[in-house]
């Protein structure tokens, strides 16, 4: 079976282990008329659908695929970055203004700061961790680590350009190995 030009095994698939193993978790969130007669919903006034695909082998969500139609589907400007590339790191450090960032202190601190560095890419993504952050001058630098997926460092420092909510520094990039590949049995 095709789906967008593409063999479908070579997308329907975890990006970071691989496995076939996946699931789709959506959340509705809605707001329905109500038939004064039945009690029932009769007309949708707004519907807000919400799907994370996951890997049930390494729980990882797979931001390479969506849900469209009820049908599980590639993301194209980045399921093939990630299947095919491996893991980058980076040692990035992102200058943007205070009034993007919600809470620099407490539990919600780190989710803050990386959406405000690097917007959904940054949540969902990459995996990100804020060494550190400091004001200057109306602006917050957020010093991190992230972990990416591309297939060459070019393209890792493109994506996380792309990215970038602000003035963006690379301190360093280094590429990893890819974890193992699982199959029904486990990692290879």
């Amino acid at each position: 079976m095709e789906a967008f030009g593409q063999d479908i095994g070579a997308w329907l698939r975890c990006y970071r282990c691989w496995s076939r193993n996946l699931e789709v978790q959506l959340h509705v969130e809605g707001i329905y008329k109500i038939d004064p007669d039945t009690g029932e919903r009769s007309e949708t006034v707004d519907e807000l659908h919400e799907a994370v695909i996951q890997c049930v082998d390494c729980l990882h969500d797979q931001p390479h695929l969506t849900l469209v139609d009820g049908r599980i589907a590639p993301v194209e400007d980045r399921w093939e970055r990630m299947v095919t590339g491996t893991p980058w790191v980076a040692s990035a450090i992102v200058a943007v203004p205070e009034d993007s960032v919600e809470v620099c202190a407490g539990p919600e601190a780190a989710e803050s700061l990386t959406h405000a560095a690097f917007g959904e890419a940054g949540i969902r993504e990459f995996f990100a961790h804020v060494r550190f952050h400091k004001h200057e001058e109306g602006q917050i630098i957020v010093h991190m680590l992230v972990e990416l997926y591309a297939r060459d460092a070019d393209e890792a420092a493109q994506v996380l350009e792309d990215a970038s909510r602000g003035d963006l520094t690379i301190a360093s990039l280094a590429e990893e190995s890819r974890p193992p590949a699982t199959t029904p049995h486990g990692p290879h």
